[in-house]
């Protein structure tokens, strides 16, 4: 199966190429990721359908994979915690999730056979009360790079976070029920 992830996120590409051989990894940077308003939920699934709107009807592939995570803030589960653009950012946003359960919200859209199909979920994590000595590591690591709310669970995070609810698939870029779809399409 000819599979395109339409994403520039290593940890989706890593999450794939076990499920598909032949696995193309371009995302599309021009795609406008600016959150449209609503609720974290309806946020991330306007981003998603503007990465599907960007793939061309004549493409060559047989499946094509589009996705988009975003944190709910703890204190207003309708505000969105997206990218931090700098060290300072990735410290602010890590120290506001230190010691609190917060959700991960994923909206994936799967391409088959012309038809698009969406998936929209969250998980919850919590992460330890992190001194700053443990910021300061974090923030240094350079995980925090590219990652919805400054970290990735499969990184250096994963020695002081854990998964509550949910999909860990949903925290690190996929929607769960996508992936298992995917799973089942890779057999």
């Amino acid at each position: 199966m000819n599979v395109w992830l339409a994403s520039q996120s290593p940890r989706r590409a890593v999450m794939l190429e076990s499920l598909f051989g032949s696995l193309k990894c371009q995302g599309f940077p021009d795609v406008d990721e600016t959150p449209s308003g609503g609720t974290v939920d309806i946020q991330v699934l306007s981003i998603c359908k503007k990465k599907s709107q960007a793939v061309l009807e004549e493409h060559g592939f047989d499946l094509v994979i589009v996705s988009d995570t975003m944190l709910a803030d703890p204190d207003d589960m309708d505000l969105a915690l997206g990218k931090p653009n700098d060290t300072i950012e990735a410290a602010m946003m890590l120290h506001r999730l230190s010691g609190r359960r917060h959700q991960v919200w994923t909206a994936t859209g799967i391409q088959l056979h012309g038809e698009w199909t969406f998936f929209v979920e969250h998980a919850i994590v919590e992460i330890d009360t992190l001194s700053d000595e443990q910021l300061v590591e974090l923030v240094r690591s350079g995980s925090w790079k590219g990652k919805a709310g400054g970290y990735d669970l499969a990184g250096p995070m994963g020695a002081y976070a854990r998964l509550i609810e949910g999909s860990e698939s949903t925290v690190l870029g996929i929607a769960g029920e996508a992936m298992k779809l995917l799973h089942s399409l890779s057999l």
